[in-house]
């Protein structure tokens, strides 16, 4: 069934974003570098979302109402512990909640904020939609993978890194793509029976499920058989309808553009093994600047119920902290399945092993340099992702960057608690 949208128009909004100030987005919030790169830590300062409508579309009958979000009671930055933005008549305001506690057993030195588990009830439900989305819709897998996918834990994962997502029909526009992602990576790339040879002709027929052929009516016939020829296929083709039938035709482009991002990523990681060369340590950031994982935050806000404008989307500023924070979700990864990677066959590519080849490290001291760039790059994520917010702040990019946030947050707590797929080494 449609998702219902519980946001409404908001004039205003598209107002502000066709106002001449936010077509120098990008100058205003260079300016606002120069005060918000000083910051060495701590969580992203992004305006909390606005309060959610009086009288939302109803959610569905299984899905609890999303977790307030935070809302700070004044100043908190460096010398304003003692401010608070009250009148004299005013109660005082209610004492902050202790920091959620780290879960697992995070890499020690790693920078990352603490998240609250995933609502069990969500997470409940979005684990049986997904099977049977898998199982009975898409075909995704064997009897004998069953065990496998559900180590995965994806519903947790999509639950954490979504927590202002309206209903479960939303979260799992999120879920199903991500499944598909990953039946892509490891049918084509990786674990059962990915091969770099002959990659780029199945990325590209797989591609076009998600932006389809326009051919000849001759012809049509033969591609359109062709979206169930296989898993990964099937997936991204069952994934993709259902989430147009929630976003705009500008978050489904997006979308598009993002896998193609991902899938030009898969190549050129692919070139490498057949040449059996390691790149050199910036070849393999580019390239693990489009495989990543942004296409995931990049929809946080079709999640979420809304849309970011699409050219508020594309304005450079806010493209560079959707690529800072794709980046460091994707070291998060290198780093947790670095043992996991050393125990498969041949070499894996990771940023550790990357550091130890072209910089003459030994693998503990490659690991602790790969988590020094992690850190580097959140810091960075996080203080532009601040200078964005104060430069432009239309309701829709403050969500859209409190969004992001709380995906990379929800990100890394979920590769820190899946230890049915990663440990790590022993280096401390």
């Amino acid at each position: 069934m449609p998702v219902p949208d519980p946001t409404p128009a908001q004039p205003n909004m598209l107002e502000a974003a066709s106002h001449p100030g936010v077509h120098v987005l990008a100058e205003a919030a260079a300016r606002a570098l120069g005060l918000a790169t000083a910051a060495t830590g701590g969580p992203a300062l992004v305006p909390s979302p606005p309060r959610p409508p009086a009288t939302p579309a109803a959610p569905d009958a299984a899905t609890p109402p999303p977790p307030t979000p935070h809302l700070p009671h004044g100043p908190s930055g460096l010398g304003t512990s003692g401010l608070r933005l009250t009148t004299a008549t005013a109660p005082a305001p209610p004492p902050e909640p202790p920091p959620a506690q780290p879960a697992g057993r995070p890499i020690p030195g790693l920078y990352f904020h603490p998240v609250p588990e995933p609502d069990p009830v969500r997470v409940a439900e979005v684990s049986r939609r997904i099977k049977d989305w898998a199982m009975d819709e898409v075909d995704l897998y064997p009897d004998d993978w069953e065990e496998e996918f559900d180590g995965f834990s994806v519903a947790g994962y999509m639950v954490g890194c979504h927590p202002d997502a309206p209903t479960v029909d939303h979260l799992m526009l999120a879920t199903r793509l991500m499944v598909a992602e990953n039946a892509v990576d490891d049918c084509y790339c990786e674990d059962h029976g990915g091969s770099p040879v002959g990659l780029g002709e199945r990325l590209l027929l797989a591609h076009t499920a998600l932006d389809p052929l326009h051919t000849t009516t001759e012809y049509a016939g033969g591609w359109a058989r062709s979206l169930h020829a296989d898993a990964p296929r099937r997936a991204y083709r069952s994934a993709m309808e259902h989430f147009m039938k929630a976003a705009t035709a500008s978050q489904a482009d997006r979308l598009r553009h993002d896998m193609a991002r991902l899938h030009l990523g898969y190549l050129a990681e692919a070139a490498w093994a057949l040449e059996e060369r390691v790149p050199e340590v910036w070849e393999y950031l580019a390239m693990r600047q489009f495989n990543n994982f942004r296409p995931c935050p990049t929809i946080t806000d079709t999640v979420g119920g809304y849309e970011l404008p699409a050219d508020l989307h594309a304005q450079p500023a806010m493209q560079r902290v959707i690529a800072l924070a794709g980046n460091a979700t994707t070291i998060v990864n290198d780093l947790y399945s670095y043992t996991k990677e050393l125990d498969a066959p041949g070499i894996h590519l990771n940023l550790p092993v990357v550091l130890a080849e072209r910089e003459d490290l030994s693998e503990r001291d490659a690991y602790l340099k790969a988590v020094e760039v992690h850190n580097d790059l959140m810091h960075t994520f996080e203080s532009e992702a601040a200078a964005l917010a104060a430069a432009c702040p239309v309701p829709s990019v403050q969500r859209f960057l409190r969004g992001v946030a709380a995906w990379v947050d929800g990100n890394h707590r979920w590769h820190c608690t899946n230890t049915y797929r990663y440990t790590l080494p022993d280096f401390w």
